[in-house]
């Protein structure tokens, strides 16, 4: 209502008011249906109400002992709902780490369990088997770059920005909340030096490229050791390389040096395979020569120890028998080279034009070898040939009759 509205202080039309003149709430009255509530509250009496245009009930006044029983009964349930609080649950996967005034009590299993209440004591629970995640280089993306901590030295002095994750769990509860001011921090700051130690001791191609992955591993075994010897109560269990490249301020050189690299290694891969052809091919063709002079070697050296036998075997004969070993040298050797050349019988004598055919030819067309023997020795005779026998004569060299022509005609 508004203190401007005239019926302010001067309600006596108002019905609903018992047709009393009634101005603002009155302190007093307040304060007595207070004590009326609170005896009837703690099983006072109630004095007996009128109707409105009557006189007040009297109020029956608390006494100590009553007001005293309330305040029990208060504190009570305030000591109730103290020792309650107590109560807290700790699930499968993790761990309750209780404080007794701010000091290390002990560790809770899972399950549900009491402690004193505060400010006696108090709890912390601590997740276990949750995977933490630091990302050192960048924030959240790639894009979202910290260079403060991606640019990294590398041995051979060049500047390359690398990006990675680290995955950590917990080990030990109590190592966690009481030796790690702030855990996230302290495993950053150990991955971090972890890795400018490795990319230290390493080149910049080893890094971007091939050792990537050894990088990696060599990077969670030497941030393991860090944590362990400061008691962190903390356990990697994963390095992920995000990103490794050079600076954005050389990107475009060092893409070039790459495509360089790399067209020299497709160069070296092509000269090593024609190399792989062809090396191969000239040792066996290297070898199949050394072997044909070995043969060849091994071939003339026996026939020349097997001649210089010959020869003496021959020199022992021919002490024996001079002239029959000359003959029979001259004719091995009249017939070998007469072995290998045409044979034509001519009548070169009686000037005679008959011309017999090579028998050497027609033997060897029909099947038939000529005694080496017979060829010599015809080929050493310095008889001409007889004339063609007349009718009724025997054309036999060995009839007496043929043989005395012959003679004749040499006369």
């Amino acid at each position: 209502m508004s203190l401007n509205d005239p019926r302010w202080g001067n309600q006596g039309n108002d019905k609903n008011r018992g047709g009393s003149n009634q101005g603002p709430p009155d302190l007093e009255e307040l304060w007595r249906d207070f004590n009326r509530r609170l005896s009837g509250l703690f099983g006072g009496k109630k004095g007996g109400g009128g109707d409105g245009g009557g006189p007040p009930p009297s109020i029956p006044r608390l006494s100590p002992r009553q007001f005293g029983g309330g305040i029990g009964a208060l504190v009570g349930l305030a000591v109730l709902v103290w020792l309650a609080s107590g109560f807290y649950i700790v699930d499968a996967s993790q761990r309750g780490v209780v404080l007794r005034f701010g000091r290390y009590l002990e560790t809770t299993d899972p399950g549900l369990r009491w402690r004193l209440p505060f400010p006696i004591e108090n709890h912390e629970v601590v997740n276990l088997t949750g995977v933490r995640t630091v990302e050192v280089g960048y924030r959240g993306s790639e894009r979202n770059k910290v260079l403060r901590e991606a640019l990294m030295l590398t041995d051979d002095e060049n500047i390359i920005n690398i990006q990675f994750a680290v995955q950590y769990i917990l080990t030990s509860p109590e190592k966690y909340l009481f030796n790690n001011r702030g855990p996230d921090e302290a495993v950053g700051q150990a991955a971090e030096t972890a890795m400018r130690e490795i990319v230290g001791k390493s080149k910049m191609d080893f890094v971007l490229y091939e050792g990537r992955e050894q990088v990696a591993t060599t990077a969670h075994q030497l941030m393991q050791t860090i944590l362990d010897r400061y008691e962190t109560g903390i356990q990697v269990s994963k390095v992920t390389m995000q990103n490794a490249q050079p600076p954005e301020q050389v990107q475009a050189a060092f893409d070039d040096a790459v495509k360089a690299g790399q067209d020299r290694e497709r160069q070296k891969n092509e000269g090593q395979a024609y190399a792989n052809d062809v090396i191969p091919k000239a040792r066996g063709t290297a070898s199949r020569l050394l072997q044909e002079a070995e043969g060849y070697r091994a071939r003339v050296e026996s026939a020349a120890e097997g001649e210089a036998s010959r020869f003496k075997q021959v020199l022992q004969e021919y002490n024996k028998a001079p002239e029959v070993t000359r003959n029979r040298m001259y004719l091995e050797t009249v017939q070998q080279m007469l072995s290998s050349t045409t044979k034509v019988m001519v009548d070169a004598r009686s000037n005679g034009n008959l011309l017999f055919m090579p028998l050497d030819k027609l033997l060897s067309g029909a099947g038939i070898t000529a005694p080496a023997v017979d060829e010599a020795a015809a080929a050493t005779s310095t008889a001409p040939v007889a004339p063609a026998p007349r009718a009724g004569d025997t054309a036999d060299p060995r009839n007496r009759d043929f043989l005395r022509n012959r003679d004749r005609g040499d006369r």
